[in-house]
């Protein structure tokens, strides 16, 4: 984190590789502090003793009680070693990746990574959506890499098993931890994302009735929404891919909307209580600067979400992107989400996006 003065009071940035979060939400009480984590549903809650914090991140909408315990210390610029010892291995490339649980299932990834020396950051793709900003060191062969994001927090180390195949842990949140390998692979690749979600047979709209945030009921067949293009999101805001959507939907739609462009965010909350969801889903609104409508649309959960929307095969991501043609149409689902911090992945995704869009306002 970096602590900085802004309009007379202090602010920080939690700070992953190139990403800045900005954490203005800070409230001090005699020896101890309370940071508020962007859109998150978390604060870091701390005691501050010299030139040192500690105390617990507590994410207040998970089913139980949930803390972890964090230390932070005034000064300390690097994330692993000061001083690491020279790099000897190189991991710059594409990667592919399996990661496996304890019950042996494996999943597939694609690691992105850039070294320079000791320096090294990257992410790693999946078909529900990419690790986002990761940064970490080479020290020896060793690698670490590691972020925190206000909502999710991830460790990765690993050493070279040969020139071409690394071998490593993940640890991830309490309790999380997986092994992973990779083999360089300049044409890893996933599946398409636009191929795995669909409609089910017999449909080709999508229909839905749920909630705003001030309780009125909103559907695709309402006035604001004929003849116009519409892009239905399923984000939650207890995730930061969608976050990262939601950060070029925002000021896309209102570029486009007097073009007849419209965004339905339907949200999917931890707590699905109406009043406890609308209110995480508003700070969402005011933090990104939407002004689009967003629902209450039911609990974080990929079954929950297909049930509440039958006409598709299944959910198997947040965010789920639905892209609605002029007539009501669905014309393309695409499952997850690339991020900036894809580089060139997310580059990808907003031309064909933005190709997309530009097609069907043309269209009659």
């Amino acid at each position: 984190m970096e602590a900085t003065e802004s309009e007379g009071k202090t602010v920080l940035h939690l700070i992953n590789g190139e990403e800045r979060l900005l954490l203005d939400d800070i409230q001090i009480q005699g020896d101890s502090v309370k940071i508020g984590l962007h859109i998150f549903d978390a604060d870091l809650i701390a005691k501050v003793d010299g030139d040192k914090m500690a105390g617990r991140l507590v994410k207040h909408d998970a089913p139980s009680y949930y803390g972890i315990p964090f230390t932070a210390k005034h000064g300390q610029t690097y994330r692993f070693s000061e001083k690491p010892a020279p790099a000897i291995y190189n991991y710059a490339g594409k990667w592919e990746v399996a990661f496996a649980d304890n019950e042996g299932k494996t999943t597939k990834a694609v690691g992105l990574f850039e070294q320079h020396e000791n320096h090294l950051t990257g992410t790693f793709l999946t078909e529900t959506g990419d690790y986002r900003y990761l940064e970490g060191e080479v020290a020896g062969e060793n690698l670490q890499l590691s972020a925190f994001d206000g909502n999710h927090v991830y460790l990765f180390k690993a050493a070279p098993a040969d020139a071409n195949t690394i071998k490593g842990e993940f640890f991830s949140g309490i309790t999380g931890y997986r092994t992973w390998t990779a083999t360089r692979n300049e044409n890893a690749a996933l599946a398409n994302p636009d191929s795995l979600t669909f409609l089910n047979p017999g449909y080709e709209e999508l229909t839905f009735s749920f909630p705003n945030l001030e309780g009125k009921n909103v559907s695709l067949t309402d006035p604001q929404y004929k003849g116009k293009v519409v892009v239905v999101q399923l984000l939650g805001t207890w995730c930061p891919n969608c976050m990262d959507e939601t950060q070029y939907l925002a000021p896309f739609h209102k570029e486009n909307q007097k073009r007849g462009f419209e965004v339905i965010g339907l949200g999917f909350e931890r707590n699905p209580e109406f009043e406890k969801a609308a209110a995480r889903l508003r700070k969402m609104k005011e933090r990104l600067n939407i002004d689009y409508e967003l629902l209450v649309a039911g609990p974080a959960d990929n079954k929950a979400a297909a049930e509440a929307l039958p006409a598709l095969n299944h959910v198997m991501s947040f965010p789920t992107t639905i892209i609605v043609d002029k007539k009501g149409k669905v014309r393309k689902i695409h499952t997850g989400f690339s991020g900036p911090g894809t580089g060139a992945y997310y580059e990808e995704w907003v031309k064909e996006f933005n190709h997309t869009i530009e097609q069907l306002l043309a269209e009659k």
